[in-house]
């Protein structure tokens, strides 16, 4: 069953030939939501409880444009809140992904490995360039 056929995801942005989002990242953020969910770490009414309370709580910039950044948001705090990663983790891959994009040339993919911190030269980093407990 693809995306557009699922009648348990209704209000999803759609334009004549189906759904879409305006950049990469929506769609990524979408796609862990959806991933986590299938896996069973939460329920369509928690996620929704979580991004409607996200929504409210920032009405006062959500001018539409911005929804997929409350998305992001919750998806964040939904993490955190079944301990899946820490706050510290979610800043610090936050973190790297700002790094990446500034280094990437205009026009190529950015690469979160481009903004990862190098182990062997960045103490209190892990591999995978989250801040370690130590």
């Amino acid at each position: 069953m693809n995306l557009c056929e699922r009648p348990d995801l209704p209000g999803l942005p759609n334009d004549q030939d189906g759904r879409v989002f305006s950049d990469p990242w929506q769609a990524q953020a979408f796609a862990i939501t959806l991933l986590l969910n299938e896996k069973g770490l939460f329920s369509w009414k928690e996620w929704g409880e979580l991004l409607a309370a996200e929504i409210q709580s920032n009405s006062h910039i959500d001018d539409g444009i911005r929804y997929y950044e409350l998305w992001l948001s919750a998806l964040e705090k939904l993490i955190a809140l079944k301990g899946l990663a820490s706050d510290a983790e979610l800043d610090e891959r936050a973190l790297a992904w700002q790094r990446a994009a500034m280094v990437t040339p205009h026009g190529e993919p950015v690469e979160l490995s481009r903004g990862l911190p190098d182990p062997e030269t960045s103490p209190g980093t892990n591999r995978r360039g989250f801040v370690s407990n130590r």
